[in-house]
């Protein structure tokens, strides 16, 4: 059995379309039949024709995803749609991606989707057509890899969710810590920052103490596609604490490295269900190594913090190596400047955590792209292209 999807074209002509290539005497061929006999309201299944009286080899069967409610509806799927699934079999026959000897022992089902509001008959079949033959071409080669899947997961946007899940994947980042205890200061600092997908937002302790986690979606409003940070340093109730920021829209928490590793494993748990990062805040934990031998599950992020509080020590970034045997990636900190970028990447930092030298710089957006600089990274790229096949 292979299996292959794809999407093509614009609403309201855009054709998604699902199908199934198999030989007749395995599942396929038992769904093949099943779907051809047993007809329900508004989904009746019906065969690819070429024209009427002839059926397109491999034998095609076609089920509409949406209801078909009156007469126009049905003419579009039983006219273009159908005259577009069954040319677009014929061909991946004629250009060899079906191979020939094939067409008597397989069967094909395409599930389509013509939207109740398209109108363009001609676009209605042009979709259709490349849709239905771009997911043979990738049902017969199996596309896609779980190479693929796994290098793409993090990195697309689904068009119809409406909104982005940040992942990071390509440290490192800048992570601007909004400490600040002003709503309208948090968003004219976010107003004014790069739009860069190598910035991270951090709704700081101070911040949420003031407002609530609500704080989080505010700042989503102002910079939506943003991977934000709740900055909760949580001591006990670890899961509720992850919880509580994953119904907030934050993409990750806080949890301080001197909790109980109960406490801490408890958010990671919470944290891998919800789909958010845990960062272990190791600021005050003379032994970071210790706390994370402790653990059950491996934390997503291990920031080494330096406290405002003790500026005049040395900075928290010497152990990193230790640290990332246990850790996906780690941050730093706590005194991070402009002129000691370099030093901290070299370190093995991931993520440079930076407050004041941001937030209280009179000119925000020129200070950020400093140390955007700094880490080598630059704007968004929000116009990668896909042209698989």
């Amino acid at each position: 059995m292979h299996i292959g999807e794809a999407l093509i074209g614009n609403e309201p002509e855009m054709a998604h379309v699902d199908l199934l290539i198999g030989k007749k005497e395995g599942p396929v061929g038992q769904a093949f039949a099943s779907g051809l006999s047993h007809l329900s309201k508004g989904h009746t299944p019906l065969l690819a024709v070429i024209k009427p009286n002839l059926l397109t080899k491999p034998a095609t069967l076609i089920v509409p995803k949406v209801t078909l409610q009156d007469s126009e509806q049905i003419t579009k799927v039983f006219g273009p749609a159908q005259a577009a699934v069954a040319k677009a079999v014929a061909d991946a026959v004629e250009d060899g991606v079906i191979a020939k000897e094939l067409c008597e022992q397989y069967v094909v089902i395409v599930s389509v989707y013509v939207h109740p509001d398209a109108q363009d008959y001609e676009k209605i079949y042009r979709y259709n057509y490349g849709a239905t033959k771009l997911a043979i071409k990738r049902a017969l080669s199996d596309f896609p890899s779980v190479e693929k899947v796994l290098y793409e997961k993090d990195r697309s946007l689904h068009p119809v969710m409406g909104f982005k899940v940040t992942r990071l994947w390509d440290p490192p980042y800048l992570q601007v810590a909004l400490d600040l205890t002003e709503l309208s200061s948090v968003l004219n600092v976010i107003d004014k920052l790069p739009i860069s997908d190598h910035i991270i937002l951090e709704a700081g302790t101070p911040l949420i103490k003031r407002y609530g986690l609500g704080i989080i979606k505010e700042m989503r409003k102002a910079r939506s596609s943003a991977f934000i940070v709740a900055d909760l340093k949580t001591l006990d109730t670890g899961n509720l604490e992850a919880r509580l920021a994953a119904d907030e829209a934050a993409d990750a928490v806080v949890v301080s490295g001197l909790a109980p590793t109960s406490t801490i494993d408890n958010a990671i748990e919470e944290a891998n269900k919800t789909g958010i990062y845990v960062i272990i805040d190791m600021l005050n934990v003379d032994k970071p190594e210790n706390v994370l031998k402790a653990l059950k599950n491996k934390p997503d992020i291990v920031e080494l913090h330096r406290a405002i509080d003790a500026e005049d020590t040395a900075h928290a970034w010497g152990n990193i190596a230790n640290i990332k045997k246990y850790a996906k990636l780690v941050a730093v900190a706590g005194g991070v400047r402009q002129d000691n970028v370099e030093d901290a990447l070299k370190s093995g930092a991931d993520i440079l955590v930076v407050g004041r030298a941001i937030t209280a710089a009179r000119d925000v957006e020129g200070a950020a792209r400093v140390f955007l600089e700094g880490l080598k990274q630059s704007d968004i790229d929000q116009y990668r292209v896909k042209t698989d096949f």
